[in-house]
């Protein structure tokens, strides 16, 4: 159960009435939203010049700089699709269905996926669609060789470090299609459009532009992507809970981190950190989540996970639940 720090007059809030003290940070600025959009934008569409045309020696900085902003870019697509942004807006819509695409994450697919994560975070079992897959120890035992083998891999550092191979291009785009290509015809589009950019790009400047301008830009941003989803419920502290003992409330609380960041690392990925309260309250704008935390008491004493080498380390080790313990081990040696 979820022991929240308390309040000032010595109650504090969980469940419901937790969810409730959120509410006012779920309205939309709408201008601010429209704003934070344009900034976006006029960084990634000067970064990528910079990648395909700049100085060769600025080159490198244009690709890096271009790559975090696509996983800003892919936050505020992330939010909107949660109606936490543009909710109103047929142009935004629009808009944020051109970034799906562009991000090899595609409206329908993303959609369906990723809202069963929010209703089965940290879930056992069930926790393998829209997220990384999590077993017990005691069923990690039951498993077969072959299942073993495909568990290893769909946690494996290196299936995430090329994400935008593995999680995106096939997993998100063509696993989809191939699923249900009549509702998830997208998956097929996405590609095959990301592709023509990079070819347009090589014949109009260069093979070495296309790379550094398109592919490496997104490669960089995939794994970096990868990564974040992954740390944000695989952490030292994160609590899974079977499907007779889950609430939702306790899962935003005990099972998704806040992920500690410089000021421009929270710029760049989108207050994406601050995740424990995107799953308590999903309405809520990523511009508001910092004031959120700073306001209500009981969000501020989350599990706690970083980029500092120690941590990633420390994550990336975790493989399986183990309920004795409670909590994440490394695979049996």
């Amino acid at each position: 159960m979820v022991k929240p720090a308390a309040v000032p007059d010595g109650t504090p809030r969980t469940g419901s009435a937790l969810v409730r003290a959120t509410f006012p940070y779920s309205e939309e600025d709408v201008g601010r939203t429209w704003r934070e959009l344009a900034i976006t934008l006029v960084i990634l569409f000067s970064a990528q010049a910079l990648a395909v045309a700049g100085p060769m020696l600025l080159r490198p900085v244009g690709t890096v700089i271009a790559a975090l902003t696509i996983v800003r870019l892919f936050i505020i697509y992330h939010d909107a699709l949660h109606g936490a942004v543009f909710r109103k807006s047929r142009v935004g819509y629009w808009i944020m269905s051109a970034v799906g695409m562009f991000t090899l994450n595609p409206r329908s697919i993303w959609r369906e996926t990723h809202d069963y994560h929010h209703r089965n975070n940290c879930k056992l079992p069930g926790t393998a669609i829209g997220s990384y897959p999590v077993v017990t120890t005691r069923m990690w035992r039951r498993m077969t060789p072959a299942e073993k083998r495909k568990y290893t891999v769909a946690r494996h550092p290196v299936t995430i470090l090329f994400g935008y191979i593995f999680l995106f291009l096939l997993g998100m785009c063509m696993a989809a299609f191939v699923r249900n290509p009549k509702e998830h015809w997208t998956g097929a589009v996405a590609p095959v459009l990301h592709f023509a950019l990079a070819a347009l790009v090589g014949w109009t400047f260069g093979w070495t532009a296309a790379f550094t301008g398109v592919i490496l830009p997104q490669f960089i941003a995939s794994a970096l992507g990868g990564y974040l989803f992954y740390a944000q419920h695989n952490y030292p502290d994160v609590q899974y809970a079977p499907r007779a003992a889950w609430t939702y409330h306790d899962a935003a609380l005990v099972s998704s981190s806040y992920f500690r960041m410089s000021p421009v690392m929270h710029f760049f990925t989108g207050n994406i950190g601050y995740h424990h309260i995107h799953h308590l309250n999903h309405k809520i704008p990523f511009y508001r989540l910092p004031e959120c935390m700073a306001a209500i008491p009981e969000l501020q004493s989350p599990g706690e996970t970083s980029w500092a080498p120690a941590d990633v380390w420390a994550a990336l080790r975790l493989k399986l639940w183990d309920p004795t313990q409670k909590k994440m081990v490394p695979f049996p040696r």
